[in-house]
């Protein structure tokens, strides 16, 4: 995968990341737990589904059997991701859990730097900080209003950017001539996830309406975009890849500005673009470098 080709399906997967928290607003009776269960489910279903096309019933069972504690701490990290992130939507607005997500940039690139001993470009390194800036300029205004169910989802939020920046950093160790096989760790997450859930959600309530919409949750939102996720993790380095993964925040709070009439405000915008600049600047400078 050429490095354009890559970016371009990194930023075609934070797009259906992005939708979490605009269809989770539309769901009737699901609550907590129960959410981040169905949506774990049946992102599960399709996760078999798609790697037993992709591999083959055979190769995946023998992947996640001899797939070693690098596969499976991927994993977990993917499972504490994907149950944090959506029980921390059942308790704050989706800006605030997107603001905390947005911190992975940082901490990827701190852990690649001292995990793996990369050295980071100026570029880079100037793209996070910006960034950054954004961030504290919008997380500072909405802590300061915050309650106590809202500080809650923000702390349990906070969760997700950590696991991923060591999942991150995870795929960028396995690349190489010989590196092993990842996809299969999207599965192990959805089914670590769903089994840590399911017992807290009964009783199940979910409507069928809530069921069609957390199908869509764990194969569109979930699924698709995480093995996509997996792939462009081959080509790109770590911290970029976080970095194109600021986008959901932009999308996401668009979205549920939108079609959930969650108006974000003021210093959210600004904050946002300033992420925006810190990304179209990191990849203008990078393209230019590339061309030179």
């Amino acid at each position: 995968m050429t490095h354009r080709r890559a970016v371009l399906t990194m930023v075609a997967v934070t797009l259906m990341w992005s939708i979490a928290g605009v269809v989770s607003r539309h769901i009737e009776a699901a609550r907590g737990f129960e959410v981040t269960f169905w949506r774990s489910f049946f992102n599960a279903v399709a996760m078999v589904l798609l790697l037993g096309v992709l591999r083959g019933p055979a190769q995946l069972a023998r992947s996640l059997r001899e797939g070693g504690r690098t596969l499976w701490l991927s994993g977990l990290c993917w499972g504490v991701m994907y149950t944090a992130f959506m029980l921390a939507l059942t308790l704050t607005t989706v800006a605030n859990v997107l603001v905390l997500i947005a911190l992975t940039p940082l901490i990827t690139a701190l852990a690649a730097r001292f995990a793996l001993g990369h050295r980071l470009a100026a570029r880079t390194w100037g793209a996070i900080v910006l960034a950054g800036a954004g961030i504290v300029w919008m997380y500072a205004r909405e802590v300061s209003g915050a309650d106590a169910r809202q500080l809650l989802g923000m702390a349990i939020g906070l969760a997700v950017p950590l696991a991923a920046a060591l999942n991150w950093t995870l795929m960028q160790h396995n690349r190489g001539a010989a590196q092993q096989d990842m996809l299969p760790a999207v599965l192990i997450g959805a089914l670590l996830s769903a089994l840590a859930t399911v017992v807290p959600a009964l009783p199940f309530a979910a409507t069928t309406a809530d069921l069609g919409l957390l199908a869509l949750l764990g194969v569109v939102q979930l699924a698709i975009p995480c093995l996509l996720a997996v792939v462009v993790a081959r080509s790109l380095p770590a911290p970029e890849i976080s970095l194109l993964g600021l986008l959901e925040v932009i999308f996401g709070v668009l979205w549920a500005w939108l079609g959930a009439n969650e108006a974000p405000s003021a210093s959210v915008l600004a904050g946002g673009a300033l992420v925006l600049a810190a990304l179209a600047g990191n990849e203008l400078l990078a393209l230019r470098e590339r061309r030179l």
